[in-house]
This record gives structure tokens, C-alpha cells and sequence, in this order.
């Protein structure tokens, strides 16, 4: 066990802190379409400029400037749509700078990934840990020459990040380059101006407790009317009173309505973002606002009804039902999934998957599910895993942080909590324990099926391999019993059976209750039976 890492212990996750609802615009007119965009492509611009001063403060950004930047944002604007885009613009340079960090932590484990293997010499075997020697001299030179090029980019990237200096693309980054390959992407330059612009566009606003329906910028009513703030230079466009303008078309919220009208009934801060999305062409509104903090329910709790160990693939979801003292129930569950084509359809079919197995998880009647806690951010570089380009591909599509997210989310709506335990070990060790002695003829068994069995023990607190260390033959009383076995109280399979009757071997039975006794054989006369049920006398004589 000396080469193995340390484990990290189990934890249940905290549930989401925040609520998203999203409904599309309907019946909009000709009007209410120009207003909108003439709205989000002038606070869009104001967006712009905002973030650019902000980038250029870099370190130096303090209370002071935050106060100037706003007041400037007012005389064209208004003062709640400034605070908006001040607020929105740092949030994105705080983004920016986590994924500058991020970027650097990269590069240093691949300079030191490189630096060790540049070390050792030509054709030395690697191990599970460190990578070996190179197999060429020219595969070590152009090796030596990744290197130089990474340390040049590590000590650009760490002079940034000491002159606090990042790089923000308004309207993403992806989509500015799409630009150059307009002919692969399928788009016209005017269709991609199209999506360029409204990406940029900024309809948005921070809810308000106290005020009226939670929002004072971007109204909307329990009937569902939506009214926007219009900014002080197209207030010529407003048609309702106090420089307002008022869509035709109402909305509504069918997930989550009752909660989203209760809020607003009481005047509590809701946010809203309106968005065009130009290849549908259909507007969408997105509500949001803060749950109150749930306090996460104790660990010993959530293992109280046993755990649903699940294992997360690239392609389907392995789940198996335990106990809480760790034994398997019933047969495994897969739950697939399809993660090629777009954004949209992979969440699709996350969704999907992850309803299904919730739905199982409350017909099981357990309380928790037990996950991985996965992290790909330092596996799937070039420098660990070399010329396994197909591995890396694979561990890069699979979305682990956004997965995890919508899990806890999900989860929480049906009263389950979520358990992250290590993930080191557990396909391995599931296949070696538990694929093998739970493989009938009616049940097929992976490595998966085996590896979520390993996950839900883990999260049970119980080691993967149900008995360790067995004593020597026959010599059980100098050596002691196996070190791993469920508590002294609990019985679960592996305890002892229960007495058959209720009364010391050839005693009275103290009860009414039949015993075996003899009888006349059917098929020889007079010949005694050993098997016949006679009845106690219900009274005892003194």
C-alpha cells in the first residue's frame, strides 16, 4: 500500500445557490423588435467601453474608480443599468483571470512533465506515475524544443498575470474566429455579423428587493406583461409612462411559475436577461434569483438508506443500488447518452440521462447518490499521455464540472443528496472484486457496473473489497477474525441466521406454537412419521 496515494475522504455536496428559468418572447412585433435591439446594441456598447477601461486599470482598479466608471455609464444610461454593467463587466475580468491562472497551472505541469522525461535517458520504461525516457533522439530533440517554447509562454503568461493584464472577448472568442472560416462554418458575412452583433448586445438587469415585482430596469408582472427601462437616449421610443416600453406579447414560466410568482408578489429581487437567438430567430427571457442556503444534511444521514454508486463514462451512466452496509441489490442500471453534435444536444441528452436516473434512484428508495469527484484539467494535456491523441479526446468531451452542476441541481428538486467521493482506484478495483463473483448467466457485469459498486462503498465508508486480510488456515483464534466486516449489530448478508425456533433443543415450546411430532405413515401401517405437525395445548397445568 506504500505506493498508493492518499484517499480524500467523502463529503456531501452543497445543494445549488441559485434558480434559472428561461420562456421565449412570443407574438413580438415589428416595434417591439427594433426596440430591443436598438436597447441591447446601446448598452452594448456601453458594456464594451466599460470592460475596456476596466482591463486597462488592471490591479489598480479600486472603490474610487468603480464610482467614476458608474457615474460616467449614468449621464448615459441610467443608474441601475450602469450598476448592471459595471456588475457584469467584473464578473467577466474575474473569469478572466481564474482561466489565467488556470492556463498557468497548465503550462507548469507540462514544463514539468517535459523536464522529467527530457531528464531520464533514451528508452526507459515509464511507470503509472511519471512517464518514461523518449524512444529516438529526434523525438527527444523536438521534445527539448516544446519545452523552450513553453517556458517562453509561462514567462509571458506570468508577467500578465503579475501586471494584471487579461484578455476578454465580448461575444466569445469562438465566435470572433469563426470569422476567418466562414466558408466551413456555413455562414455569410452578413449572417455572421448578424450573430456577432447580438452576441455583444446587453439586456440585463439585477433584481431589487422592494421594489415593485423585484426588478425596477426590466418589469415584469404576475400576468406576465414585460416592460423595459429605456435608456436615457431612446426614450423617444418609449410608449408606456416614466420612459418605459412595453412588449405586446406576454410570458410565462411553466417550471418553477409558482415559485417565480410568489417572488415577485412579495417584491423580492429577481434578475432578468433578454437574448436574441439569430439562427431560430426567437427571443427568450431568463429569470433568476438566490435560494436561501440549505444547510447540506450530515453524511451519516445520507448513507442511512443505503447509496447509489454511479459511474460516469463517456457514453452512459453505470449504476448499481447498496445498502448501507455496502451490499449490491438487484441488477446494474445503465443510463446512455450521446455527447457528439452541438451544445445544445449534449445537454439534451445529459438531461435526459440524469432524469432517468434520479427517477430510478427514488423508485430504489435511497437518499443519496454517490459520484466521482472528477477533474480532467491536469489529465489531458500532450505532455502526460504523449501520442494517445484519441484518450485525450476522449477525457476532454466529457463535461465533468458542468455534469456535476446539473446533477446537484437536479437532485436537490427531488429531495436526494449527492455524495463526491475519491475517484482513485475504483475501476480498477471494482473490476478486480466485484465483476467477477456478481456474473451469472442473467446478468452481464463491466468493469463500469463494477466501478459504481466500488464508488458506493467508498461513500458508505466501507472498503471496496467486502472482507480483506483472511487469518491463516485453521489457526482463526490465534490470528483473529477478517479485518473488514459489517458492525457487530448489523447483520446484513453476511451475519449469522436467525434462530429457527423459539425454544431450547428438547424443551417445552414456552409459546402456541406447532412443533414436529410423529403420525401414522400413509404408506405403511403403523409405521411412525418424523414429520407431522402437532398443535400445543393453548393451557399448562400446574
Amino acid at each position: 500500500m506504500g505506493g498508493l496515494r492518499k484517499l480524500t475522504d467523502s463529503f456531501v455536496v452543497p445543494g445549488p445557490c441559485g434558480v434559472a428559468v428561461r420562456n421565449r418572447l412570443k407574438h413580438l412585433t415589428p416595434e417591439d423588435e427594433r426596440a430591443l435591439r436598438a436597447v441591447g446594441a446601446h448598452q452594448g456598447a456601453l458594456a464594451s467601453r466599460d470592460l475596456k477601461v476596466r482591463c486597462a486599470e488592471g490591479l489598480e482598479h479600486g472603490a474610487g474608480t468603480w464610482a467614476a466608471r458608474k457615474r460616467d455609464l449614468t449621464k448615459e444610461s441610467s443608474s441601475r443599468i450602469a450598476g448592471a454593467i459595471t456588475k457584469a463587466t467584473h464578473d467577466q475580468w474575474a473569469l478572466a483571470r481564474r482561466c489565467q491562472a488556470a492556463h498557468i497551472r497548465k503550462l507548469d505541469a507540462g514544463i514539468r512533465t517535459l523536464r522529467h522525461r527530457l531528464s531520464l535517458p533514451l528508452g526507459v520504461p515509464g511507470t503509472k506515475r511519471a512517464g518514461g525516457g523518449y524512444r529516438s533522439k529526434n523525438e527527444w530533440f523536438r521534445k527539448s524544443r516544446r519545452l523552450a517554447m513553453l517556458e517562453d509562454r509561462h514567462a509571458a503568461a506570468v508577467a500578465k498575470w503579475q501586471a494584471g493584464r487579461v484578455r476578454v472577448v465580448r461575444g466569445g472568442k469562438r465566435l470572433l474566429n469563426t470569422r476567418h472560416h466562414l466558408t466551413q462554418a456555413g455562414l455569410t458575412e452578413e449572417q455572421w455579423r448578424e450573430r456577432w452583433g447580438a452576441g455583444r448586445w446587453f439586456i440585463a438587469a439585477d433584481g431589487e428587493s422592494g421594489k415593485r415585482f423585484g426588478n425596477e430596469t426590466i418589469r415584469v408582472t404576475p400576468d406576465g406583461e414585460v416592460s423595459v427601462k429605456l435608456p436615457a437616449p431612446l426614450a423617444y421610443l418609449a410608449n408606456a409612462k416614466h420612459g418605459r416600453y412595453t412588449l405586446t406579447g406576454r410570458i410565462g414560466f411553466a417550471h418553477r411559475g409558482a415559485e417565480w410568482a410568489d417572488r415577485i408578489t412579495a417584491n423580492r429581487a429577481v434578475a432578468y436577461r433578454i437574448h436574441l437567438d439569430v439562427e431560430r430567430g426567437r427571443w427568450y427571457l431568463t429569470a433568476s434569483w438566490q435560494r436561501p442556503v440549505v444547510r447540506t444534511i450530515p453524511l451519516e444521514t445520507a448513507r442511512a438508506r443505503g447509496m447509489i454508486g454511479v459511474d460516469t463514462n463517456a457514453d452512459h451512466f453505470a449504476a448499481y443500488h447498496l445498502d448501507r452496509h455496502g451490499n449490491p441489490i438487484g441488477d446494474p442500471h445503465r443510463f446512455p447518452y450521446d455527447l457528439s453534435g452541438t451544445t445544445t444536444h449534449r445537454d439534451a441528452q445529459i438531461r435526459h440521462a440524469l432524469t432517468r436516473l434520479l427517477h430510478w434512484a427514488q423508485q430504489a428508495g435511497a437518499q443519496a447518490i454517490a459520484i466521482e469527484d472528477l477533474d480532467f484539467t491536469a489529465e489531458k494535456t500532450r505532455e502526460k499521455h504523449g501520442r494517445r491523441k484519441r484518450f485525450r479526446q476522449l477525457i476532454s468531451g466529457m463535461p465533468t464540472g458542468k455534469l456535476k452542476a446539473r446533477l446537484v441541481s437536479m437532485a436537490a428538486e427531488q429531495g436526494l443528496a449527492i455524495v463526491a467521493v475519491d475517484p482513485a482506484y475504483t475501476s480498477m478495483w471494482g473490476g478486480q472484486h466485484w465483476q467477477k463473483p456478481l456474473l451469472t448467466p442473467r446478468r452481464k457485469m463491466s468493469r463500469h457496473d463494477a466501478a459504481g459498486i466500488a464508488i458506493g462503498r467508498r461513500a458508505l465508508g466501507h472498503p471496496i473489497r467486502r472482507r480483506t486480510a483472511p487469518p491463516p488456515h485453521d489457526r482463526s483464534d490465534r490470528a483473529g477474525h477478517r479485518t473488514a466486516q459489517a458492525g457487530p449489530g448489523d447483520r446484513g448478508r453476511e451475519g449469522t441466521r436467525p434462530p429457527t425456533t423459539d425454544r431450547p433443543p428438547g424443551g417445552p415450546s414456552p409459546s402456541g406454537k406447532r412443533k414436529w411430532g410423529t403420525s401414522a405413515s400413509n404408506t405403511v401401517r403403523d409405521a411412525p412419521s418424523m414429520h407431522q405437525w402437532v398443535q400445543d395445548s393453548l393451557t399448562h397445568s400446574g
